[in-house]
């Protein structure tokens, strides 16, 4: 299968396309012949050797851990899905660093994977799960973001942020974001409530007793001051101190947890019109493409997914 790899930490340069051959699965798992997936942030922090403390992967490395794409074989002990089943996952990262996305096929485990709805594309079901997954999990789960709860969640125009404002709304909060004012009416038309321009106004100064704060940019201490004595925060961005956990509110950190049953439920809202999928670019797959893919989301600040579509036609076992 063709794949887009590292041999070493680098520069967006590093990246180029290889053969290597398709991933052997094990009994609960499925091999997708994958139609599209997707850039985010952790993929160049990767790339550039940022998470060598927490993945000592050998090289050759293929990164990438959004998928959406078609099932051409399933393991022995596989229940709920089968060959040419349209799927869509975050799959696990794998202790070998060669099972990433960015590859014609990939290797997922059942229990990471949901059924794409036919109303989506690939490219919008590949959009979805890293970033969906991890709003979902902080609005939802951690925070337990309650109807009439005032929320704030720093960088609504990023692709956790835009779907962490819609998952708040759709549970009947009141919220409020940061952008520039060039996204401003992206995220009023997603239902954003009140949006903050961070580059003339603090939060600090204009924001007060709110009941939960979503920190995507580590910006802990902004956060905790504008929150009520019994509120409640949740970084993806950083690491709370002690002092910080002990100023009073519910402060804590999020990694997420790949799971195909919310994936699932992301996937019905979006059926429903709760939510809505914003791509910004699709880039073609190949080593130029994943290249400036990279480039774009390290140094743009547009609003939306970045989207790479593998051609299904080359998918072909």
């Amino acid at each position: 299968m063709q794949a887009v790899i590292i041999d070493q930490y680098g520069s967006p340069d590093e990246l180029h396309m290889t053969t290597l051959p398709q991933p052997e699965i094990a009994d609960d798992e499925v091999l997708v012949a994958v139609a599209a997936t997707s850039i985010n942030p952790i993929d160049w922090k990767a790339r550039q050797g940022l998470l060598k403390s927490q993945f000592d992967w050998d090289f050759p490395v293929v990164l990438g851990w959004d998928l959406a794409g078609t099932i051409v074989k399933v393991g022995a002990k596989i229940h709920d899905f089968k060959v040419g089943d349209d799927v869509f996952a975050r799959p696990d990262i794998y202790a070998d660093g060669r099972r990433g996305t960015y590859a014609e096929f990939a290797a997922v485990k059942e229990d990471k994977l949901a059924h794409k709805p036919a109303e989506l594309s690939f490219e919008q079901a590949a959009a979805m799960p890293l970033a969906g997954l991890t709003a979902y999990q902080v609005i939802h789960d951690r925070l337990k973001v309650q109807a009439g709860e005032k929320v704030l969640i720093q960088a609504g125009a990023g692709g956790v942020g835009l779907n962490a404002i819609q998952i708040a709304k759709a549970l009947g909060a009141e919220v409020t974001t940061t952008a520039s004012a060039d996204h401003h009416d992206l995220l009023k038309s997603i239902g954003a409530d009140h949006i903050i321009d961070y580059h003339d106004t603090n939060i600090t100064d204009v924001l007060h007793d709110y009941d939960a704060v979503f920190d995507t940019i580590n910006a802990i201490d902004d956060g905790i001051a504008v929150l009520k004595p019994t509120g409640r925060l949740v970084t993806i961005d950083g690491a709370p101190t002690d002092a910080q956990k002990a100023q009073g509110p519910d402060v804590s950190s999020w990694w997420l947890l790949p799971n195909g049953r919310e994936l699932a439920i992301l996937g019905d809202m979006v059926v429903a019109g709760q939510l809505r999928v914003i791509i910004d670019q699709v880039f073609p797959f190949t080593t130029a493409g994943l290249r400036d893919a990279h480039r774009h989301s390290e140094t743009s600040h547009s609003a939306g997914k970045l989207v790479i579509d593998v051609d299904p036609e080359k998918n072909a076992d």
